[in-house]
C-alpha cells in the first residue's frame, strides 16, 4: 500500500492520554499531564470530583441553550441552569485555569474533549426519561447546540493558551451501540432503533466543520466503523488495540492510506505491570507490516495512548503510564521495522 503523509500539529512520534485521570487536584493533574507529554498535552478530566466532572455531565455544562441536571438515572434536559449545570462549568472552569497555568509559552498541539453527538444524545435523557436518542428531532436539536457549545470551548481554550493549536476529541464510546441499535430503552426491555448511518456521519461531520481544528473520535467499545468515521472528516482515530479484529483491519488500511491518524490505546488503563515500551508496540509494528504499510510512516501516523481513560489508575500509575506511552512513541520512531 502507499500511504500519505500525515502533517499533524503534533509531529511524528506523539503519544498522549484519553482524558480522565485520578485526583480531584486539577493543578497537580494537568502538571502532571503537561509535564509528562510534550507533543500532545491535553486537557485533563477529573471524574471522581462526582457529577458535573463525569463525562456527560462535563459536556452538558458546554451546551447552548439547552441545559441539564442531575436524575437518580443520571443526566436529564431541563428548562433552565440549575445547580449541576453550574457545577459542570464551575469543574470545567477550574481546569482550564490549571491547563493555562501550565501551559505558559506553549506552542503546538493542545488536546481538549467532549462527548460526540451520538454518546450524548444515548446518555441524556428527555423529560419522559427516555433518552435523547429516542427522538430524531431532539438529536438534531441537541448536535446544534454541541456544534455551538463546542466552538466557544475551542474559542476559550485558544485564548487562554495563545500558542495553542488545538485539536477536539469527541468521545464516542456509544456510537457502535447506536449504529447497531443495541441502546437500551429506560425500561430495559427494548433497545432504540438503529440510527442510519448517513445521519449519523452527518452529525459527526457538522461537529468538524463547527470545531475548525482537527478533530479525533475516540471510542474504547469494539467494532470502531472507521470507514465512517474517516469520511466524516475526522483527522484521527482513538481506540483500543486490543480489541481490534481482522473485521477492521482493511478499513484501517484504507484509513491509514487517506493521512488518518491512528491513535492507539496499548497500554492498560488500569494498575498493571508495564512490558518494556517497544514490546507494548510490537502487535502494532506487527499490523503494520501485514497491511503492507511502509515502516517509515509508521511514527507519523500512530499517536501511543492507554487504552482508554485513566480515572481508575492509581495517580502514581498514570503518571507512569503517561510516561510509558513517550517511550512507547519513541521507539516506533527509532525502530520501525
Amino acid at each position: 500500500m502507499s500511504e500519505k503523509t500525515n502533517k499533524h500539529s503534533w509531529g511524528a512520534a506523539a503519544a498522549t492520554g484519553v482524558g480522565s485521570m485520578p485526583g480531584d487536584d486539577a493543578r497537580e493533574v494537568a502538571k502532571t499531564v503537561t509535564g509528562s507529554l510534550e507533543a500532545l498535552p491535553y486537557l485533563p478530566e477529573l471524574p471522581v470530583r462526582g457529577p458535573g466532572a463525569d463525562m456527560i455531565g462535563r459536556t452538558a455544562g458546554m451546551l447552548v441553550e439547552v441545559y441539564a441536571h442531575v436524575e437518580p438515572s443520571g443526566w436529564r434536559i431541563s428548562d433552565r441552569p440549575g445547580r449541576d449545570t453550574r457545577r459542570a462549568r464551575s469543574w470545567l472552569g477550574e481546569d482550564l485555569d490549571a491547563l493555562e497555568e501550565f501551559t505558559q509559552g506553549h506552542r503546538g498541539a493542545l488536546k481538549v474533549s467532549a462527548v460526540g453527538p451520538w454518546t450524548l444524545a444515548a446518555g441524556l435523557e428527555l423529560r419522559n426519561g427516555e433518552v435523547a436518542l429516542s427522538d430524531p428531532g431532539a438529536c438534531r436539536d441537541l448536535t446544534a447546540s454541541l456544534a455551538e457549545g463546542v466552538r466557544a470551548h475551542l474559542a476559550e481554550v485558544r485564548r487562554r493558551v495563545p500558542g495553542a493549536e488545538v485539536v477536539l476529541q469527541l468521545d464516542e464510546p456509544s456510537l457502535t451501540a447506536v449504529l447497531t441499535g443495541t441502546v437500551r430503552t429506560a425500561s430495559g426491555y427494548r433497545t432504540h432503533a438503529a440510527v442510519d448511518r448517513s445521519v449519523v456521519e452527518g452529525a459527526l461531520r457538522d461537529l468538524v466543520a463547527a470545531a475548525q481544528a482537527p478533530v479525533v473520535v475516540h471510542s474504547c467499545a469494539p467494532n470502531v466503523p472507521f470507514g465512517l468515521l474517516r469520511r466524516a472528516g475526522a483527522s484521527g482515530v482513538s481506540f483500543d488495540f486490543s480489541l481490534l479484529t481482522e473485521r477492521e483491519e482493511e478499513a484501517i488500511g484504507e484509513a491509514v492510506e487517506g493521512g488518518t491518524s491512528l491513535f492507539v490505546g496499548t497500554v492498560p488503563g488500569i494498575d498493571t505491570p508495564l512490558s518494556d515500551p517497544a514490546g507494548s508496540v510490537r502487535g502494532v509494528r506487527t499490523l503494520w507490516r501485514r497491511l503492507g504499510l511502509s515502516p517509515g510512516t509508521l511514527a507519523e501516523s500512530v499517536v501511543i495512548t492507554p487504552s482508554c481513560g485513566l480515572a481508575g489508575a492509581s495517580p502514581a500509575y498514570a503518571r507512569a503510564a503517561l510516561a510509558h506511552c513517550v517511550r512507547a512513541a519513541r521507539s516506533l520512531a527509532d525502530n520501525p521495522e
